[in-house]
């Protein structure tokens, strides 16, 4: 069955997405058309099959968008399309809440050791996904957290999540500036000693992009973002011995050379 040509189909593609049937949101507009239908005159409005309209009528009370009368014969009225929205909007929402809880309740049934092979190297995309990992990260730290990030991807995207760190944990920043006050609770260090606002190492960059860093928390989980400005991000996520112990030969060789220049 096609819809009435008088209905646009993105129309019917915007209904569909709140979580209706196709015959539900012909039915739902053919009501809104008129006053107070019987199933047999929503049948003629909306093109619905005659056998399908009252089982469609009942979902859509259910979901809060028609109401009914107790009169012989029945007859039907859509609530008004911005209390209508509103409601499936409603649903939504609860139905998201709901499946939200189940999901995160099987996820943590498994447990970290059953999260797949601890040698893969996962990619994220989108600053919002590498935050919510690296603060997965920083959260579940015991003993330290390690980080050689350029100053802007600091200021705008990480320091904020450090308040979530515990207090045991030692935090080690590695950076190439800082602007205004340092916490107490970080210890921060630059590759040259003499101008620490505006340092550069000796050998170049040292990270590729202006917004990009990499991070290890308790030499067993390890992130590295890479991002320019006006780019997506993307990061490298892992838990693989392998390149732990990479990222752990780089930060010490980093941390050795500022070592050097504060002598």
């Amino acid at each position: 069955m096609s819809a009435p040509r008088d209905i646009p189909n993105n129309l019917l593609e915007s209904l569909k997405s709140l979580g209706l049937t196709k015959y539900e949101a012909l039915v739902y507009i053919g009501l809104l058309r008129v006053a107070g239908a019987t199933a047999t005159e929503i049948h003629e409005t909306s093109g619905v099959p005659r056998a399908s309209v009252y089982p469609v009528l009942d979902r859509l009370v259910q979901k809060e968008l028609v109401s009914v009368s107790h009169t012989t014969p029945k007859r039907f009225d859509a609530v008004p399309p911005d209390r209508g929205v509103e409601n499936l909007m409603r649903r939504i929402e609860s139905d998201a809440e709901i499946a939200r809880e189940a999901l995160d309740a099987i996820y943590r049934e498994k447990g970290p050791e059953g999260r797949g092979n601890q040698e893969l190297v996962w990619t994220i995309y989108g600053e919002e996904n590498i935050r919510t990992r690296l603060a997965e990260m920083l959260l579940g730290a015991e003993r330290s957290v390690e980080m050689l990030a350029a100053w802007a991807l600091l200021s705008g995207s990480v320091l904020s999540l450090l308040e979530s760190v515990p207090d045991s944990v030692r935090i080690d920043i590695f950076t190439d500036r800082w602007e205004g006050v340092r916490s107490s609770r970080y210890q921060v260090r630059f590759p040259c000693p003499e101008t620490p606002r505006t340092v550069r190492s000796p050998q170049g960059n040292l990270l590729p992009y202006e917004r990009s860093g990499v991070f290890l928390v308790d030499n067993s989980r390890t992130l590295l973002w890479l991002g320019a400005n006006g780019e997506q991000p993307s990061a490298l996520y892992s838990e693989s011995a392998a390149l732990v112990q990479f990222v752990r030969r780089h930060l010490t060789s980093v941390t050795e050379h500022a070592r050097v220049a504060d002598q």
